[in-house]
């Protein structure tokens, strides 16, 4: 909560807002934590890659809280934003080696990782549209994901695991990088336009490719299923 209270004096008109918005994320996760770790941990312990992914998830959730008074956002707060953002992008490709490095490699530790990745993304998106940085479409870079899973509800097939990608892990981060570049205070609205589109188009070819490999080897690869999903 300290990252919370920290949103919160830079946007003091809405303290009571962040930290409370937070409270309830980190509520709803605890929950969900409770939920599901305890039968799919070895021990029902979170171990130190998870451990990391909840650090993250402290730096995610007062950026998720502000998105109600985003448009009233002031220069400071968007640009503190942008510093929570890009450091759990950057420990966001600490946890998978922390979790070889321990042995602690689990399915629940890489669907919780993939979700909170997804989530960021999307609150940056909503971000950069209720900023005016970018219009409605830009919404699509946090959506399309959600928007396979339920394609995969309508056809398993694409609920299948999928190969390890370099492509994807790539694509990940441009994508992060593209929003908060569109966030950028200083960065004139055209380019800001421009980043944003740059991260759509690299998301929906990745998604394509990994759909048409779904298309073809779905089927033959459900029979080993791991957490994956399009990115």
């Amino acid at each position: 909560m300290l990252l919370a209270g920290v949103t919160g004096w830079i946007q003091q008109d809405a303290a009571a807002l962040v930290i409370g918005g937070s409270l309830a994320l980190y509520l709803v996760q605890g929950a969900l934590l409770l939920g599901f770790a305890p039968g799919l941990l070895p021990g029902g312990e979170l171990g130190p890659a998870n451990r990391l992914t909840l650090l993250r998830s402290s730096l995610v959730f007062p950026i998720a809280a502000l998105l109600p008074i985003w448009a009233d956002l002031g220069s400071p707060t968007t640009w503190w934003v942008i510093v929570l953002a890009s450091v759990a992008l950057v420990l966001d490709g600490l946890d998978g080696k922390v979790a070889r490095m321990t042995d602690s490699h689990t399915s629940f530790g890489a669907r919780f990782d993939m979700e909170l990745d997804a989530f960021l993304i999307l609150v940056l998106s909503m971000g950069v549209w209720l900023g005016g940085r970018a219009g409605a479409w830009v919404l699509l870079v946090g959506l399309l994901r959600y928007l396979f899973v339920v394609a995969g509800w309508l056809w398993p097939r694409l609920t299948a695991p999928l190969p390890e990608s370099r492509r994807r892990k790539v694509v990940c981060v441009v994508q992060g990088v593209a929003l908060l570049v569109a966030l950028g205070p200083i960065i004139p609205a055209s380019l800001a336009v421009a980043s944003a589109a740059l991260g759509l188009a690299a998301l929906v070819y990745s998604f394509g490719v990994d759909t048409v490999w779904l298309v073809r080897h779905g089927e033959e690869s459900r029979s080993s299923r791991s957490p994956g999903t399009g990115a």
